[in-house]
């Protein structure tokens, strides 16, 4: 008996393990899509100036007259502004393409988003129109609402389960490390310059390309392929060549449970998942998380970077240094989450993280206020900015990405992940537009409003969101089953070995009470 549970263990912790297929198939989906993401957010921080300046002349040599403060306030914050509503539209489609192309083909197809925009920008300057930046930026914002849903959604379910957290932690730290890479080529001697900001822009395409080489050589989502194509075949080579083990029976007999229940309900629309007793709970998690995580004013300060630093009082040329510092602060932190993840678990580092937040935007609203009056004050309104950022890189930032794919089940994941992926983006697209005008009326007050959502949203995960971390997808539903006063029956999950899917029966049954 013995050796056949330290067998058994082997061979668990065998088919758990880090494999190099899962760990380069990982890397490439984070780099070519979620590298974008955030190289994205940042990129227009530092040419700011000379793009306003491009704005302004591109008027004049048209209309014969400068364009008027207000107008290109209101150009600007669309150019900025239309990359989050872009996101918008692609967190729309991105239920009907993963489910019909794939997760993995989904990602493939997404590089027309990138490099498309990538070949406008860059001719932007050339071609003397500030508009195409403007759509540009809405077709680019696209690929990156696609990809913040599709990535998760690809390595959450490529992951197993001990591993699941870290993993999908791994597209926010290539989120963080695009950001910090638009501001270190936002140096004015690299291309933070008036001639160098239109290939700034065209850059994005660079890893879109790199995806599009090397991901068809790694496999689809085994999960997609057993559950919603019916392919069992080609998800057990799949299976197996990301856990380097051939045998994957137990995980096979997991999913083969998950596919039972996928029948009996069928995949879930947006309005059928709105309308599900079950995910009810579930269902506001996620939207509470997503809303927190913008609304928290993180992207006010990737957007307005330099326009924050100059309001704390630092010198305009180095600006561009403590830009580069924080956002590097920020690949740290968010690499160090990727090693915790799986040891505190989603729901301290949430807590923790918005707590930093809603401590710092109180502190940083004080020193703003003070600065004219202590010498020292610009030096600690940098240091709350670092401070949180950091809290933010451990716990709002990556974590709700982890928690939807933990959630929801195959059927109703695409639908789930459609409705945080609209929240997330409207949410941004809300930020990008309003902060320019709140900095102009409230002045340093307008962080006192995110220190409100940061708390709010911290209230609420400390009564409602449970941890979720080492739990499949059927354990993580039960645990919601009482709040959404429902009764979720499993039956037998032990297959045995060869036992064949058609004989799964009267899995999962849900009534309420």
């Amino acid at each position: 008996m013995t050796i056949l549970m330290k067998t058994e263990e082997l061979r668990r912790n065998m088919s758990e393990r880090l494999t190099t297929v899962l760990v380069l198939a990982t890397l490439i989906a984070a780099f070519g899509s979620s590298f974008q993401y955030g190289y994205n957010v940042a990129v227009i921080n530092s040419p700011s100036q000379h793009m306003q300046l491009f704005y302004n002349a591109t008027y004049m040599e048209r209309y014969g007259t400068p364009m008027d403060s207000n107008l290109l306030t209101l150009l600007w914050s669309l150019s900025v502004s239309m990359y989050p509503l872009g996101g918008f539209f692609g967190s729309l489609i991105v239920a009907p393409l993963v489910n019909r192309l794939g997760r993995k083909g989904t990602l493939l197809f997404n590089n027309i988003f990138s490099i498309v925009p990538a070949v406008m920008m860059g001719i932007s300057e050339v071609v003397k129109s500030y508009e195409i930046i403007i759509v540009g930026r809405f077709i680019v914002g696209i690929c990156a609402g696609l990809s913040s849903t599709a990535v998760p959604m690809y390595l959450g379910e490529i992951s197993p389960k001990n591993l699941r957290g870290a993993l999908c932690i791994i597209p926010e730290v290539f989120i963080t490390i695009g950001i910090v890479s638009a501001n270190i080529v936002g140096i004015r001697n690299i291309l933070g310059n008036p001639t160098g900001w239109p290939i700034m822009l065209g850059l994005t395409a660079v890893p879109a390309v790199i995806q599009l080489l090397l991901l068809p050589f790694f496999p689809e989502s085994p999960r997609y392929m057993l559950i919603q194509k019916g392919d069992e075949k080609t998800a057990t080579k799949a299976l197996q060549r990301l856990r380097g083990w051939d045998d994957v029976d137990s995980e096979l007999s997991e999913m083969r449970l998950e596919e039972q229940s996928e029948k009996d309900e069928g995949h879930l629309s947006v309005l059928m998942l709105l309308a599900q007793r079950s995910l009810r709970w579930q269902l506001i998690s996620i939207i509470v998380l997503n809303m927190g995580q913008q609304l928290s004013g993180v992207n006010a300060i990737y957007y307005y970077a330099d326009s924050l630093f100059t309001l704390a009082g630092v010198e305009p040329n180095d600006i561009q240094y403590i830009s580069v510092g924080t956002a590097a602060v920020n690949v740290a932190v968010t690499v160090g989450a990727v090693f915790i993840v799986e040891a505190s678990g989603r729901r301290l580092l949430l807590l923790c993280g918005f707590g930093i937040c809603c401590i710092a935007c109180v502190l940083l609203t004080v020193a703003l206020n003070l600065q004219d009056s202590v010498s020292w004050m610009p030096y600690f309104s940098i240091g709350c900015v670092i401070v949180y950022v950091m809290g933010h890189g451990i716990g709002p930032s990556p974590i709700p990405y982890v928690v939807t794919t933990e959630m929801f089940r195959q059927s109703a994941r695409p639908a789930a992940f459609m409705v945080a992926g609209s929240v997330h983006w409207l949410s941004n697209f809300v930020v990008g537009l309003v902060f320019p005008f709140l900095e102009e009326g409230l002045g340093p007050y307008c962080f006192i409003l995110f220190s409100f959502t940061c708390l709010a949203s911290l209230i609420y995960i400390w009564l409602v969101v449970p941890e979720t971390k080492n739990k499949t997808f059927l354990e993580i539903c039960q645990m919601f089953a009482k709040r959404n006063k429902v009764v979720i029956k499993l039956g037998d999950g032990d297959f045995p070995r060869k036992k064949s899917k058609e004989s799964v029966k009267n899995v999962i049954h849900v009534t309420s009470f």
